[in-house]
């Protein structure tokens, strides 16, 4: 894991003093395993490559492009496979998606109903691309969850190149193949949350400074800068928490002086400002008059949603983010579906462990073993800049998730598994190739039989779910472990080809090892339909949170039985969907909170009103405000008995609802109390 280059090979070795010998360590290299590969004689060349191949991706041993266009093929199919199952996945997205086919303005500013009353508690980039899509091929659960997916394997593809970048492809296959079957990344993925998008943009930025390391590029990091723009456009704050990581590694080992370093991290930081500043003061200054309320603030202010509610809010549980993990309220002491108690061991919990730690341990032991062994290294180690990038990355998002007290919910870990992907591909490349050093050998070995007998762990958590599959995993930790201290791949009194065949012996042992019980868990996962506001992993359906769900396990439940049950809770009674349809207003119907609002536009194909946004405590719509819609005849019926996304909160809006009891007659429609408005 150093900065020279073996001659033999063009990887990265370790000849200097303290770190592992790799050069030494391959007697059969593994072809292009790092750094730039010797340019072979032109009449070599195969006479099908162009020149513009040539350019795009230079000279690379036959293997390489078969097997990364395997890994993309592989993960498409995965994350594709059965995706109808999925339905309209989270009915909240979904309405804002199929509200944006319908009209522009909600398009642009995420609004949840095409008649533009109020938007989603994000902001809207995650909703762009499936609503331009539903756009384009008509909107159903497919033209949604489609491009989704597509993120997702432009994601594992993206992440391939970066690692490729530093470690060789061996190396990027390893990171890609474990990103792609990481338990989260295939759940959200296959999903609607704005997760798929943010996780996109934050692999696209960490590419785009390693672009930027390799050459001190500053218009490379401002490229990164505005990627990581649009993140913060995806998921406000969280977009940024990469941003220490990404800062280290190129302030470190940009080739450059420091103070030119420093000038350019500040173009990144005006490639963050141009994409999402532009956005904001469009927001700011679009009269409130002509676009939705901003849904999850008190003042109507993207700001104010920015630092509150999705800010500070989330981490301390102040300025209505509602408590979570071990703070009381909804998320309550052990909470799976907010995150657990709050503590160091979090992202190991019952909550979030399943999702994505089953690598956690591994990526954990090679950064610090990877910082060690590149400890001597030139300041502009690529190895180590990858090291400080990644494990930045990791550390940051990680600690800042395992203690906020705030909202918090297990899927949020997609974003920590790029970096334990690319971890786990560059650290575990670099220790093979330098296995004839013992430290290096005792390293990997370790690495391996704590990552198998972790995932046997995590296995246990379900007993009932292929109980056989965590002693086999144990078993084959225990033989790759030995096989590795013993260098069963490199005896010297065994014949060449048996050597070969024990080499590739004792790496298919480590990848079974190590990767056998996430893949296992992730197939599970992709096997399930998932539903709801907070779906998890693993080989039970997940559908919390999904509104009016009639039936359906950890449902919000409190609600009419006229709405309700399917997928994403997207369907009604068919007398409330023509009650609905047949009323030719604006909005057909005003009900409190938004995953009753978006449960009914789904299923009706109309626009209707979230009474409070979310949790149904927005002050939007005002009683004078509900009272001039009425006036002007833009709401059709008031539907009494919805409540917010976990049922308040923030407040709750009981005045709009009080005037209509006391002002117009009830009726029951499908066990649903409705109110029909107007005279």
């Amino acid at each position: 894991m150093t900065a020279t280059v073996s001659p033999t090979t063009g990887a990265e070795s370790g000849s200097q003093a303290g770190t592992p010998p790799a050069a030494e360590a391959q007697p059969h290299p593994v072809p292009g395993d790092g750094g730039t590969a010797p340019q072979p004689p032109a009449s070599q060349a195969p006479a099908a490559q162009g020149r513009r191949d040539r350019l795009l991706f230079g000279p690379q041993p036959r293997w390489v492009r078969p097997s990364a266009a395997l890994l993309l093929v592989v993960t498409a199919a995965l994350y594709l496979w059965n995706l109808e199952a999925t339905g309209y996945a989270n009915s909240f997205y979904a309405a804002a998606i199929q509200a944006g086919t319908k009209d522009w303005t909600a398009l642009l500013f995420g609004s949840l109903d095409a008649g533009n009353a109020i938007t989603v508690d994000k902001p809207p980039a995650a909703l762009w691309i499936p609503a331009l899509a539903g756009r384009i091929f008509g909107f159903s659960a497919l033209s949604m969850l489609i491009p989704q997916a597509l993120m997702g394997v432009a994601a594992v593809g993206l992440l391939y190149l970066t690692v490729k970048r530093v470690s060789g492809p061996a190396a990027g296959l390893l990171a890609g193949g474990a990103l792609a079957l990481t338990p989260v990344a295939a759940l959200m993925f296959r999903f609607n949350n704005p997760d798929a998008m943010l996780t996109l943009c934050l692999v696209l930025a960490a590419y785009l400074t390693t672009r930027a390391i390799e050459k001190a590029g500053w218009k490379w990091l401002a490229a990164a800068g505005a990627v990581i723009g649009l993140a913060f456009l995806s998921k406000m704050l969280q977009g940024f928490l990469i941003v220490p990581g990404l800062a280290l590694a190129y302030l470190w080992a940009a080739p450059t002086t420091l103070g030119r370093r420093l000038l350019h991290l500040l173009a990144a930081a005006a490639g963050i400002a141009v994409v999402a500043g532009s956005y904001i003061v469009l927001f700011q200054l679009t009269p409130a008059s002509v676009r939705p309320y901003m849904a999850g603030s008190e003042t109507n202010s993207f700001l104010e949603l920015t630092f509150g509610y999705n800010g500070l809010g989330r981490i301390t549980g102040s300025g209505g983010g509602m408590p979570g993990g071990n703070a009381g309220g909804p998320g309550g002491t052990g909470n799976v579906g907010f995150g657990g108690a709050a503590g160091i061991t979090r992202m190991f919990g019952t909550s979030f462990g399943g999702e994505v730690s089953w690598l956690l341990p591994a990526a954990l032991i090679l950064l610090v073993a990877g910082l060690w062994f590149t400890r001597r290294e030139a300041r502009t180690s690529k190895t180590r800049a990858a090291l400080l990038l990644w494990g930045g990355w990791l550390v940051i998002t990680a600690g800042i998730f395992s203690f906020m007290s705030g909202t918090v919910h297990p899927y949020y870990a997609v974003a920590l598994a790029p970096a334990i992907a690319a971890l786990a591909g560059i650290g575990s490349l670099a220790l093979w190739r330098g296995r004839a050093y013992w430290p290096a050998r005792v390293v990997l070995a370790v690495t391996v039989l704590a990552t198998s007998v972790w995932s046997a762990v995590l296995l246990g958590r379900d007993p009932a779910w292929l109980p056989g599959l965590r002693v086999i995993i144990v078993v084959l930790g225990v033989l790759a472990a030995a096989a590795l201290l013993l260098r069963a791949d490199g005896m010297a009194a065994l014949p060449a080809r048996f050597r070969k065949a024990a080499t590739a012996g004792v790496v298919i042992l480590c990848l079974l090892a190590g990767g056998l019980g996430s893949t296992a868990w992730t197939l599970a996962t992709v096997a399930q339909p998932h539903s709801g506001s907070i779906p998890t992993s693993g080989p039970t359906a997940s559908a919390m949170g999904g509104g009016f769900g009639a039936g359906r396990a950890g449902s919000d439940g409190a609600g009419s039985d006229g709405m309700g049950g399917g997928p994403g809770g997207e369907t009604s009674s068919a007398e409330l969907t023509a009650l609905l349809q047949s009323s030719g207003a604006k909005w057909s119907a005003i009900v409190s909170g938004a995953t009753q609002a978006a449960s009914l536009e789904l299923a009706t194909g109309t626009s209707v009103i979230a009474l409070g946004g979310w949790n149904g405590g927005d002050p939007y719509p005002t009683l004078a405000q509900f009272q001039a819609m009425v006036d002007r005849g833009e709401i059709g019926y008031f539907i009494s008995g919805g409540m917010g996304g976990m049922g308040g909160g923030r407040g709750g809006n009981s005045e709009v609802a009080t005037w209509v009891a006391a002002n117009y007659q009830a009726q029951t429609v499908s066990n649903a109390t409705v109110y029909k408005l107007g005279a």
